[in-house]
């Protein structure tokens, strides 16, 4: 009886444990298929990561910005700012290329492809712009005091002819919240760079752009508080004061079309009084001392920017941005909505033609002895090979980035790597304006 119970007892634990040596072989496979699940999304997921990150993604140009378009003008522009600014915009990973190299009052620069004015007008994304891969951004235009600016709707797309049209009124936060704002950025890059570097703040700050970054720029914009006198100066030297420090270099917006008081750009004994003040304030600077850099409209004619030339070489301005926006309104702009009725400066394609002619014309008037920074409808890399070869040390952009998105930047540098052909960005700078 107990040899029956054990022999019993023993074949059942004989077939447990070949019970439990089946089960095992049969989970070996199911982990292996879990991992080789896991590590496929891990991969997949990190290079869908890197490729929707990368700023040449065709992503964001044929879906991210066609559906950003679908929204408001203003609000669309509200979103990349605070996408920028909270880094969710995507980051050019490539180096530039050597032949894009300038330097630029006494500044290296990685490549020559700028932001113009107007995109960031408080400072809020800075790095987030620099990360798609702009050798210099330019925020502002910034005012003394906070502005709203005009009512909305104050910004309008011209889709016809890939244009904008503004009358946004200067908004912005104002010098003290914005000098703050990029006064904070600057110290918090320095600190970071001091513990990987193991130097000092103080060391980094006496030779490190104000851009905090070896090889691009940081320009800010100053303009006028729409409540000042038309005549007053007192406001870009305010600006300048305020803000200057911490700028790779200064723009006198003498040219907004949608402010009523900025006679400088059109009264030349305005203009004059404004270019001597704000230089002398800036040679008053007691330690760093930005270039002066005026930035012009395209509505001058001949003698106008002959005057403006004569003023900028005989107060020793540093650059001259060509241009503002316009006015006017093109004959041959493609506008079947009649957007183009609406009040404002238009920029985008329309306006290139116009800033093109001015760049030359500035760039002859000078005899190249001031930069001339070509600005206004500049879309391809053939558009900004052409200002450059009319004059231009560097170009703006910022409309085409409405229409093909962030990696508008990237497109440009690529496309001029290949129309360079080994030349030298800086070997080609005012060679059509110097055979005619």
């Amino acid at each position: 009886m107990f040899r029956i119970c054990a022999r019993t007892g023993g074949l059942r634990a004989l077939h447990g444990a070949a019970s439990r040596g089946f089960g095992t072989k049969a989970a070996a496979p199911s982990r292996l298929r879990n991992v080789v699940w896991a590590t496929s999304v891990a991969v997949l997921g990190g290079l869908g990561y890197v490729y929707v990150t990368d700023t040449r993604a065709g992503v964001h140009k044929y879906v991210a910005t066609p559906l950003i378009r679908l929204l408001d003008p203003e609000d669309a522009h509200n979103l990349s700012i605070w996408c920028l600014k909270h880094g969710l915009g995507p980051v050019d990973r490539t180096d530039d290329a050597d032949v894009l190299n300038i330097e630029l009052w006494g500044k290296q620069m990685a490549n020559p492809i700028g932001l113009a004015a107007g995109f960031d007008k408080n400072g809020e994304a800075i790095d987030g712009l620099f990360n798609l891969g702009f050798g210099a951004v330019e925020v502002g235009s910034i005012t003394p005091h906070e502005q709203a600016g005009n009512p909305r709707p104050r910004l309008f797309r011209v889709d016809e002819s890939r244009a904008v049209i503004n009358r946004m009124g200067l908004n912005n936060d104002g010098a003290q919240v914005c000098g703050d704002r990029i006064k904070s950025r600057f110290w918090r890059m320095l600190a970071a760079q001091s513990r990987r570097q193991g130097e000092t703040v103080a060391s980094l700050a006496a030779g490190v752009n104000r851009s905090a970054r070896a090889d691009r720029l940081l320009g800010v914009n100053v303009s006028k508080s729409k409540a000042s006198a038309p005549e007053s100066y007192s406001d870009y030297v305010d600006g300048l004061n305020e803000l200057g420090a911490y700028a790779d270099y200064v723009v006198i917006n003498v040219s907004c079309p949608n402010v009523k008081n900025i006679r400088a750009g059109a009264d030349v004994a305005v203009l004059e009084s404004t270019i001597a003040a704000v230089v002398r304030a800036r040679n008053q600077m007691p330690d760093y001392r930005p270039p002066i850099v005026l930035k012009i409209g395209p509505d001058n004619d001949h003698d106008q920017r002959r005057l403006i030339a004569q003023l900028a070489v005989d107060y020793r301005v540093d650059g001259i941005i060509a241009t503002n926006t316009t006015l006017s309104r093109p004959r041959d702009m493609a506008d079947p909505n009649e957007v183009g009725l609406q009040t404002g400066g238009l920029s985008g394609e329309p306006l290139r033609n116009m800033a093109l002619e001015t760049t030359r014309d500035m760039y002859r008037l000078t005899k190249g002895r001031i930069p001339i920074i070509g600005c206004g409808g500049i879309s391809t890399a053939e558009d900004a090979l052409q200002f450059a070869k009319a004059g231009a040390s560097m170009v703006q952009i910022y409309s085409s980035m409405t229409y093909d998105g962030p990696g508008k930047v990237c497109e440009i540098k690529d496309g001029l790597i290949d129309l360079l052909k080994g030349r030298k960005w800086s070997d080609i700078v005012g060679e059509d304006a110097a055979k005619s």
